[in-house]
C-alpha cells in the first residue's frame, strides 16, 4: 500500500480534538479538580444529567475504538483473553478490560480515573449487562446504577413505557448521583442543557441530511463517526456543542455553495462515482485504509445507521427542556439499537431512497451482535424493496485479527464493478442522466 498522505485539517475538526484533549485532560486530573467520574455508555447515554451535577462521564467504548485507531487494541484484547474471555466476547469488552489491566490510558497518554458511579443504561445491547457485571467486580464497593430500557417490540414508544423509565430516573438514578457527587439535583439547571442540545441535534440534522444534495459534501459514515462524537458523548447539553456544530455546519453549508465533495484523509472526493448506504459499524484498527478503499472508487456513503447509534434525530426527536425526565427516557428508546429489525429495514429503505442511493452495503461485525443479528434479512428486504444492489463485508470492531485488507478490498471492487456496470446499462436505457 502506498504511504498515507498527510490528513486535511477542517476548523471543526481542530475544535473538536481541541474539545476532546481537554475532556481527558480533566478526567486525568479528576482527583484533584475534585470531580465525580460516571462511566456509562454511549447508546441512550444521560449526558445531560450527569452534567448537571458536576459529574465527568467515560465512556468505555470510547476508550477501546481510541485503542483500535492507535493500534493498541490487538495486545490488550490479547491480555483479556489470558485470564478467561472467550474469543467470541464483544472484542470493545476485551479491549477495555485489557486497557484497564495494563494501567488504564486513555487516547492522550493520561490515566483515566476508577469510576465512582457505574451507570447501566441498558438500550437493546445484552451485552452492556454483562459488561457491567465484570466491571462491578473490577471496581468492588463502587454503587451500580441501572436504566432498564424497554425495547420497541411493537416499534412505537408508549406512555406506560416513558413513565417506567421516569420512575427509574426518579427512584433509583437520581438518588444515588445526588448520593456520590454531594449535590441535589437541580431540574431547572438540566432544562437549559436541554436547549442546547436541541440546538445542537438541529444542526446535526442539517449537517447529516446535507448529503441529499449532488454532489454531496459529507460522507456520512467515515466522515460521520467524527462529527457524532461530541453529541453522542460528553457535550451534548454544553455551549461547546453548539459552537462545534455551528461551525462545522458553516464548513457544510460552503461546501454545497461551491459544489465540492467530502474532505477526506486522502483529500477531497472529486468525482463521486457511487453514492451508498452503509449498515453496521466501522472497522477501527484500520478504519483510514478502510475508507481509502472508498475513496479510490468514488464512493460516499450518504446515509448509515451507525451514525444513529447514540440517537435517531433525523426521525423528528429532540431533548425537550419542558419536560427533561421524560426526553430523556424517550431518547434512551429511540436510539437504534433499542429498534426492531422491521424499523430498521423501514429506516435504511427510506434513506436508500431520499439520498439517491446507488447501493446498500452492509459491514457486518463479527463480534457485535446488537447490529449484525438480522442483517441478512436487513440486505434481502432492501434489495427487494428498492431494487439497489447489495453488498456484504465481515470485519471487526477492534480485533486487528478480523480485517482481512484484501478480501474486503477484493470484494468491494467486485461489488464498484457490478455498481458501475448497473449505471452503464441504466444509462443506455434512459433511465439516467
Amino acid at each position: 500500500m502506498a504511504q498515507p498522505t498527510e490528513a486535511i485539517k477542517e476548523k471543526s475538526m481542530v475544535l473538536q480534538k481541541d474539545m476532546l484533549a481537554k475532556q481527558f485532560h480533566d478526567l486525568s486530573k479528576a482527583k484533584e479538580l475534585g470531580k465525580k467520574v460516571v462511566y456509562t455508555f454511549v447508546p441512550g447515554n444521560l449526558t445531560e444529567l450527569i452534567l448537571s451535577f458536576d459529574m465527568l462521564p467515560v465512556y468505555p467504548e470510547i476508550n477501546a475504538l481510541q485503542s483500535g485507531m492507535r493500534k493498541k487494541s490487538g495486545s490488550f484484547i490479547k491480555d483479556a483473553e489470558k485470564i478467561g474471555y472467550s474469543e467470541d466476547v464483544c472484542t470493545y469488552v476485551k479491549c477495555d478490560i485489557g486497557m484497564m489491566l495494563n494501567g488504564n490510558i486513555g487516547p492522550t497518554g493520561e490515566k483515566l480515573p476508577s469510576p465512582d458511579l457505574l451507570l447501566l443504561s441498558y438500550t437493546g445491547c445484552f451485552t452492556f449487562l454483562k459488561w457491567f457485571e465484570n466491571l462491578e467486580r473490577m471496581y468492588p464497593g463502587v454503587p451500580v446504577a441501572m436504566l432498564h430500557t424497554p425495547y420497541q417490540e411493537d416499534g412505537k414508544i408508549t406512555q406506560d413505557q416513558i413513565d417506567y423509565m421516569v420512575k427509574q430516573l426518579k427512584e433509583d438514578v437520581i438518588p444515588k448521583m445526588e448520593m456520590v457527587s454531594g449535590k441535589k439535583f437541580d431540574m431547572s439547571r438540566l432544562s437549559g442543557m436541554m436547549e442546547n442540545s436541541a440546538k445542537a441535534e438541529d444542526l446535526l440534522v442539517n449537517i447529516l441530511e446535507s448529503a441529499k444534495n449532488v454532489p454531496s459534501p459529507i460522507d456520512a459514515y467515515f466522515a460521520g463517526v467524527y462529527y457524532i462524537g461530541p453529541i453522542f458523548t460528553a457535550f451534548r447539553g454544553t455551549p461547546e456543542a453548539v459552537e462545534y456544530y455551528s461551525e462545522l455546519w458553516n464548513e457544510v453549508q460552503e461546501r454545497m455553495r461551491l459544489g465540492l465533495g467530502p474532505v477526506t484523509p486522502e483529500g477531497e472526493i472529486k468525482e463521486q462515482k457511487f453514492r451508498l448506504v452503509m449498515e453496521g459499524p466501522p472497522n477501527w484498527t484500520n478504519f483510514r485504509e478502510f475508507w481509502k478503499i472508498f475513496y479510490d472508487m468514488g464512493a460516499v456513503i450518504v446515509a448509515s445507521s451507525y451514525t444513529k447509534v447514540g440517537g435517531v434525530y433525523d426521525f423528528g426527536f429532540r431533548h425537550d427542556p419542558t419536560a427533561p425526565l421524560e426526553s430523556l427516557s424517550k431518547y434512551c428508546m429511540s436510539c437504534y439499537t433499542n429498534m426492531n429489525l422491521p424499523q430498521r429495514v423501514d429506516m435504511l429503505e427510506k434513506y436508500v431512497k431520499d439520498y439517491k442511493a446507488d447501493g446498500f452495503l452492509i459491514n457486518s461485525i463479527k463480534s457485535c451482535n446488537s447490529f449484525s443479528a438480522g442483517q441478512l434479512m436487513i440486505m434481502r428486504e432492501i434489495e427487494q424493496r428498492t431494487g439497489v444492489p447489495v453488498g456484504f463485508i465481515e470485519s471487526d470492531l477492534v480485533d486487528p485479527r478480523y480485517f482481512s485488507y484484501a478480501n474486503i478490498k477484493n470484494r468491494l471492487e467486485s461489488y464498484f464493478q457490478m455498481l458501475g456496470q448497473r449505471k452503464i446499462i441504466l444509462k443506455q436505457e434512459g433511465i439516467i442522466v
